[in-house]
């Protein structure tokens, strides 16, 4: 006996909805029409007799008391959906097909009702200081434009497009085939007007018959302080135009932040590195970095060791909702040893060697430490 529950995919306190939504996705792959496998349509009937027996809360409770035997015993029908029509499995076809079936109120495409434009998207490379403060800019960009000759009709001034003589400006005919199923009638495109509804005789010269042209339009943008690498403008109706009078698309912006040589950037906080001697780092001292406001000032702490940080409050990146807040600056520090010294700074270096070790520096030549090394 089939288990159908496990025909569906769902567990057996699945409610109508999933139950619904399990049958769409199964029967859009298992209906013969595009699967071609041999046991497809046995396995296509199997699955609305599964749908129908579980929608109906009287057969489920039977099937799930007596399995598909007590179905039979209780005097339901096994045939499944397929014997008297195809009842509430209406909306499922639809689906598939696109709403070509005509089993009950399924929605009638128009082409010729107001269609929106399509969206676009246009990457804009800015600097790492620009991304900081904010900025305007003037972008370019191509679009698809109403065609200002033809007002968007598509047909030559002086002319009008008339309706599709085969389609009657459905845009849509009607073809019924028949299957081991029944008579099922599907909806396709028309082939005279190609969904149009409409036939242009003498197309518009300029957009030849589109009713929309290709343009390249200037925009000035402002992008605000505090934006990040990969942010996200939405310009509403700036994409393209829409088709018999519906609304322009929108043109999304996607920033990129060309990284900074300096600066390292975490949300509101940056980085920066700076480098001090040994003296400095031990008895502090003040230095000038750079910053976003400038140079500026910053204190080395006495004892300061290599890899503190120093921070700098308010001087990182704006926030983006609120112009009057900043992160921090953090200085991270690092103590650099010298490789080149002159000779008084090596006998500084040598007294406190001998102070902080208690002890004189062994002076010896490289030649001397190999021949010491062999002895």
């Amino acid at each position: 006996m089939s288990d159908y529950y496990e025909i569906l995919g769902v567990s057996k306190d699945a409610t109508k909805d999933e139950i619904k939504s399990a049958f769409r996705k199964m029967a859009r792959t298992l209906h013969p029409d595009v699967n071609k496998a041999p046991d497809a349509e046995e396995k296509f009937k199997e699955l609305g007799k599964a749908y129908e027996t579980l929608m109906d809360d009287e057969k489920r409770a039977t099937y799930d008391r007596f399995g598909e035997e007590g179905l039979n015993q209780a005097g339901f029908s096994s045939q499944g959906p397929f014997a008297n029509g195809f009842g509430d499995l209406s909306e499922v076809f639809e689906s598939f097909f696109g709403g070509g079936f005509g089993f009950g109120g399924g929605r009638r495409y128009d082409p010729n009702a107001p269609q929106r434009g399509e969206n676009l998207r246009l990457d804009v490379a800015i600097e790492f200081e620009e991304a900081v403060f904010g900025l305007e800019k003037e972008i370019k960009i191509d679009h698809l434009e109403t065609c200002k000759t033809c007002s968007g009709t598509g047909a030559k001034p002086g002319t009008e497009p008339v309706v599709c003589p085969v389609c009657g400006g459905r845009g849509q005919v009607q073809q019924t085939q028949r299957t081991i199923l029944g008579s099922i009638s599907q909806i396709t495109t028309c082939p005279k007007c190609n969904g149009k509804g409409k036939i242009i005789s003498e197309p518009c010269p300029d957009c030849h018959g589109e009713g929309r042209r290709e343009e390249e339009k200037k925009l000035t943008i402002k992008i605000p302080q505090g934006v990040d690498n990969g942010s996200k403008m939405r310009l509403s109706h700036e994409g393209d135009a829409g088709i018999n009078g519906g609304p322009a698309g929108d043109l999304y912006v996607v920033i990129h932040v060309k990284p900074s040589e300096y600066y390292h950037r975490e949300d509101m906080t940056i980085y920066t590195e700076c480098f001090v001697t040994p003296s400095q780092a031990a008895l502090g001292d003040v230095i000038m970095i750079k910053t976003l406001d400038g140079e500026k000032e910053i204190r080395i702490p006495q004892g300061l060791q290599s890899g503190d940080k120093v921070k700098i409050k308010g001087a990182g990146v704006p926030s983006i909702a609120n112009s009057s807040m900043r992160g921090d600056h953090i200085v991270v520090v690092t103590v650099k040893t010298p490789t080149h010294m002159s000779n008084e700074e090596k006998l500084l270096y040598e007294k406190l060697y001998e102070i902080q070790t208690g002890k004189k520096r062994e002076k010896r030549s490289v030649k001397e430490k190999i021949k010491g090394a062999f002895r």
